[in-house]
């Protein structure tokens, strides 16, 4: 009796942007695996799955089209009996397109260009580099009629009205979605297109860190009654293997990471830091980190996730006392060092912050405090990007968001850095994942978590001397930043008017500030520099 069913494998990648040689290994390494074990009908990869994602400017220079000519010819000779889709960037006549190739019987291949892009002004500028595709991709394997469609394609009416008028019955489509802390209401509506018009949906997401972006894989496999079947796992390169035989679709493989994540957001997010920080530091080799530590919650925060992503050995901790360090400061510092194993080393700043004091005296007889405060952050920022010149490890800024967007952080003082985990994470997130992170192990002191936050740069300082407690901060900026409500809706709100004048204009006048920040992870539609940009320059 002749086999009927069509098997599908769908691989969620970790591309390197760029790589084009060393990703094309890595694809026909999963090519030969599942042919050999699985005997596939049909491989899908990801959106822009050779060449990674987002590719910026690189996408204007002829070199990258020759590389991906020789990593298709490379791809193509591995291919037996089986149908392979993959995303590249595409360049015809001059004109770019975000594109999917099918190649077929080692040599046949296709390609099918992107119909819809997203409207949305947070996501990635399709517009500036691609140009729409006109013509849709349907085609047959055994008894199978499946449609190919790229990332928002599947989310256009009309895309999935002329697919139903065509009698499709399974929908492929290639994606490279961001994380952020909206994915189940986006994949939901995944779930509404395929109970919709009735059609299999298998969504093949990217996964892995690129610059401020981290991609979750979490690729779905959705039946015609809008059901979530299968899907592979967060933040880890994974297979989806499933038969498809009309109506029914039998997974061989299902992962319950959907339910549990669904649970317990905070593990999604921790996990997408530790992955961001992994793929930044490995996808740019740097041999290790170096990180200035407080004994404050943000930076024992920074350091557990930095030790996750790429192991104790590889982590410096540098606790850089001044005069007006406390002793519970010091104890917080060695104590998570020795939990987390990393390295850990002593170096006060006294004596450069005394030099430096003498010179501005000199000039200056009456010094402003924010002029001492600051002193000491730079002093500290010297230091530490000293030892990375020595070392040649990366400097991870632990600056939480609500710190940047008030500006209550020192320009090329403590907010300096190669990289900033924290900077989409608001202070009373930060206490979450630490407290998340604690019910895994016990790495982040209690006292870190406990102790009135100061940033110990004069006597008996705290964080609310000079603003409102982060419980009542951190709501008035995410209904500025993430929400962007006005002035009086926040106010009609219930928040004091006063208070609410008093963070807006902060917010506002901190731009510049923000303008010079590091780079930094994404786990919401508004991260500083990204997806949220305010002008400098402004009369209100």
């Amino acid at each position: 009796m002749k086999n009927n069913h069509l098997r599908i494998i769908a691989v969620q990648i970790n591309p390197t942007i760029g790589d084009i040689d060393s990703n094309t290994q890595k694809i026909i390494n999963y090519i030969i695996s599942v042919q050999n074990k699985y005997a596939a009908d049909i491989i899908v990869f990801p959106e822009m799955g050779l060449t990674g994602y987002y590719l910026e400017d690189l996408l204007l220079y002829q070199e990258t089209y020759n590389k991906i000519k020789d990593a298709i010819s490379r791809i193509q000779l591995v291919i037996k009996n089986t149908t392979v889709i993959l995303g590249i960037p595409c360049k015809q006549k001059n004109i770019i397109y975000n594109s999917a190739i099918i190649i077929k019987n080692n040599i046949d291949s296709s390609i099918y260009h992107k119909q819809s892009f997203s409207n949305d002004m947070h996501e990635y500028n399709e517009k500036k580099y691609f140009s729409i595709g006109n013509k849709n991709c349907f085609f047959k394997i055994k008894n199978c009629k499946i449609a190919l469609f790229i990332n928002h394609d599947v989310l256009s009416d009309r895309l999935l009205k002329e697919s139903k008028q065509n009698y499709i019955d399974l929908i492929i489509c290639i994606s490279a979605c961001p994380f952020d802390n909206q994915i189940f209401k986006k994949e939901q509506l995944l779930c509404n297109r395929a109970k919709k018009y009735k059609m299999t949906l298998l969504n093949v997401n990217m996964v892995g860190g690129q610059d401020a972006t981290v991609f979750y894989g979490g690729s779905l496999l959705i039946n015609y009654l809008g059901k979530i079947v299968a899907r592979a796992e967060f933040f880890k390169e994974d297979l989806i293997i499933f038969n498809h035989s009309i109506p029914n679709v039998l997974p061989l493989k299902i992962n319950n990471e959907d339910t549990l994540c669904k649970k317990h957001p905070l593990k999604l997010i921790y996990n997408a830091l530790v992955l961001g920080v992994r793929d930044y530091i490995e996808k740019n080799k740097f041999p290790g980190i170096i990180l200035g530590i407080s004994g404050g919650i943000d930076s024992a925060l920074t350091l557990a996730i930095a030790s996750d992503a790429i192991g104790a050995k590889k982590v410096n901790a540098v606790y850089l006392p001044s005069r007006y360090s406390s002793e519970l400061s010091e104890k917080i510092s060695e104590d998570i060092s020795y939990r987390l194993k990393v390295s850990y080393k002593k170096i006060s700043i006294d004596n450069i912050f005394e030099s430096f004091l003498k010179d501005l005296v000199y000039e200056y007889t009456d010094l402003p405090s924010i002029v001492i405060q600051n002193l000491q952050a730079r002093c500290r920022a010297v230091i530490l990007f000293e030892l990375s010149n020595i070392t040649n490890n990366i400097v991870l800024s632990t600056s939480n968001k609500s710190e940047i967007a008030v500006g209550y952080t020192t320009l090329y003082g403590d907010m300096v850095g190669g990289f900033a985990v924290l900077k989409d994470i608001y202070k009373t997130l930060v206490y979450q994942l630490a407290n998340y992170r604690n019910k895994i192990s016990s790495v982040i002191p209690v006292e870190a978590i406990t102790r009135d936050p100061s940033a110990e740069l004069i006597y008996d300082q705290k964080d609310t001397d000079d603003l409102p407690p982060y419980t009542i901060l951190d709501q008035i900026l995410t209904r500025y930043i993430d929400f962007t409500q006005s002035r009086e809706e926040i106010i009609n709100s219930g928040f004091e008017e006063l208070i609410v004048n008093k963070v807006i204009k902060l917010v506002k006048n901190s731009e510049y500030k923000r303008r010079q920040a590091p780079l930094g992870i994404r786990i919401s539609p508004y991260v500083f520099g990204e997806t949220r940009k305010y002008p400098v320059t402004f009369n209100d």
